[in-house]
């Protein structure tokens, strides 16, 4: 490609260009999983990302010289992480681009010269604001389908970051099993255990708790205070956390969302599960008009995929390795039997966290999709 055009994203039509261009690079691709458009507007729209009173974020748009758009990325910085820890990064995500050695130089010079620009020193990415955001880049099973909350991509792109000087910062891997037919022994045992000598006890909440009697907040503190050391994160904030319950709350099937209660009535542990939405959100197209919606719907109540999405499992620190982990299982196990699920798949867990990654041993787990995030010093 003889020259390529940056442009920071500042019009409707650049903010189309940047929303749609998905559309064009993974058109035919079976494994990929489109993000809902709107919520990608959404990321960028102050009045509806709270994250955005402590963030920076900034589009840009790829151009040949047709003006064809040939790729996007975001710059981002999230002043709260870099206080957290001691860092001055900027992040970059969003990135895509087609398999051309030019276009990702520019994107990445763009964020790297936005990022100088406000102090910054380090590049590093994929990453959103947040990591309950899509983070770390694809870099092995391309020919594996995605999920609503992974980010995919072609093995053309690592490759470019690399030869551009981006190294490992930390990889993230997905567990996957297979639903066995009755809770395994194991867990049976020390779920039984846990009941007996720490009163714990699984239970359901309902979306009046949830929503209208704070429970919802509660969960959220529970997954800032076990998330707290893991890389990058930042604790959300109360008006954060009723942004994430409005939105996602209304689609959970709170069968799949069990929490884990101490014998004080404290809440210890929290998991968040829901049947996979990633043959919808192909249907789809990303779109919620005209039929989008009705793809989705059908997926969470009528025809659901005989694979669970296990979004995120946080336990209280004090009570980790005494049995919640189990509740969960022995609880979720009849349960996705009888919905028809078949399979399970974890969200992405840091490589190095072992003790998140040992708790799905007896469940002989398949460890893959490998993600990545990049690092580069800025010049």
């Amino acid at each position: 490609m003889q020259n390529v055009y940056i442009k920071e994203v500042k019009t409707g039509r650049e903010m189309d260009d940047f929303v749609h261009l998905p559309r064009q690079l993974y058109a035919g691709n079976p494994y990929y999983v489109p993000d809902l458009e709107s919520d990608i507007r959404e990321t960028f729209d102050p009045q509806k990302n709270a994250a955005l009173e402590f963030s920076d974020i900034q589009a840009f748009m790829a151009y040949d010289e047709a003006g064809t758009p040939v790729g996007r990325i975001a710059g981002i910085i999230n002043h709260r992480a870099n206080e957290k820890w001691h860092t001055r990064n900027v992040r970059f995500g969003f990135i895509e681009f087609v398999d051309d050695a030019a276009v990702p130089a520019a994107l990445l010079r763009a964020v790297e010269d936005w990022g100088r620009s406000r102090g910054m020193d380090t590049v590093v990415g994929p990453m959103g604001i947040f990591d309950f955001d899509k983070e770390g880049m694809l870099v092995e099973d391309f020919d594996q389908l995605g999920s609503s909350i992974t980010i995919y991509n072609p093995p053309y792109y690592p490759r470019h970051l690399e030869a551009l000087g981006y190294v490992k910062e930390v990889d993230w891997v997905q567990a996957r099993i297979e639903v066995p037919a009755e809770v395994p022994a194991r867990y049976a045992r020390t779920a039984a255990l846990a009941q007996e000598m720490y009163g714990l006890r699984v239970r359901k909440l309902t979306q009046r708790e949830i929503m209208e009697e704070g429970y919802g907040r509660k969960v959220f503190r529970l997954l800032n205070e076990a998330y707290a050391p893991l890389y990058g994160y930042t604790e959300l904030m109360d008006h954060q956390i009723d942004e994430y319950l409005k939105r996602y709350i209304p689609i959970l099937d709170l069968r799949l969302v069990p929490v884990v209660e101490n014998a004080e009535g404290e809440l210890v542990g929290a998991a968040i599960t829901m049947t996979s939405l990633s043959r919808a959100l192909q249907q789809s197209g990303g779109r919620l008009w005209p039929f989008g919606w009705f793809y989705l719907l059908r997926a969470l109540r009528w025809k659901r995929a005989d694979k669970a999405d296990l979004y995120l499992v946080a336990v209280r620190p004090d009570y980790q390795g005494l049995g919640v982990n189990a509740l969960f299982f022995a609880d979720l196990i009849p349960i996705y039997n009888e919905l028809g699920i078949r399979y399970a798949e974890t969200g992405p867990q840091l490589e190095d966290n072992v003790k998140e990654l040992s708790q799905w041993k007896p469940l002989h787990p398949t460890i893959g999709k490998r993600r990545r995030c990049y690092k580069k010093k800025i010049e």
